[in-house]
């Protein structure tokens, strides 16, 4: 039986993979993005494939979105948090307005899908989180996106204890330095010098990170988990999770 996925940062990266890979499989995808390029991608799609634009941080937005969804397929199976929004700088540098937007987007913005999507979510229902390895291993000046991070790893394991009852699964995917469009701003350089620190040697793509997060999805017995995706990059720190 198909699944309707709901995927949040779906117009590109990890988001836009995770889509393709799903609507492939036989499933219904409602693709939500901030950007016009999310309606023309699901288009690309199919009929199957519904592209809305929101802003996760917009509360209103969401429930739009979600009663739109709902309207369209009357379920919701699979909730993917995976709209992230990066603005770096050290601390004294670091501007107020963007410590609040990478908040906003990556962590209110997985309680505001969350809190709509809530109602509509039955047993054997999947949440996938999509964290970040900065959320448990210190970079300088990635303070904002760490935290939010951060926080969405604790809001991961809250609400897996909460939804356990109801038998709806919440995990978190945590990538670590994957080729996306966020990654493109980095330097050749940087990117060769941030890839010493993998033990694999190479970045991620998004499609493998994709394909964990299907993975996770379908656990019925898994909950309150992080699962890493990064190349070996969390076990070479040592970092606990």
């Amino acid at each position: 039986m198909s699944r309707v996925w709901l995927i949040t940062g779906a117009s590109r990266g990890i988001g836009r993979a995770l889509a393709e890979r799903v609507f492939k499989a036989g499933d219904r995808v409602a693709m939500l993005a901030r950007g016009e390029a999310v309606e023309q991608s699901a288009l690309e799609l199919g009929s199957n494939c519904v592209g809305l634009k929101v802003d996760v941080g917009d509360a209103d937005g969401v429930s739009a979105a979600i009663d739109r969804v709902m309207e369209t397929w009357g379920r919701i199976d699979v909730v993917v948090n995976n709209a992230g929004l990066h603005r770096g700088g050290r601390l004294a540098r670091l501007d107020e307005n963007d410590w609040n937007e990478v908040l906003s987007t990556n962590l209110s913005g997985a309680m505001n899908v969350m809190r709509f999507a809530d109602p509509h979510l039955r047993a054997g229902a999947s949440v996938v989180n999509v964290g970040a390895v900065v959320g448990f291993r210190g970079f300088p000046g990635d303070a904002a996106y760490a935290a939010s991070k951060a926080g969405l790893a604790g809001f991961t394991r809250a609400l897996a204890i909460e939804y356990a009852q109801r038998a709806v699964c919440v995990n978190l995917v945590i990538p670590g330095l994957v080729l996306t469009d966020m990654t493109g701003a980095l330097s050749d350089k940087a990117l060769e010098s941030m890839q010493t620190m993998i033990p694999l040697g190479r970045c991620g793509e998004a499609d493998e990170v994709a394909a964990v997060i299907e993975w996770v999805s379908q656990s019925r017995y898994m909950t309150g988990a992080f699962v890493p995706v990064d190349g070996g990059l969390l076990s070479s720190f040592g970092a606990a999770l």
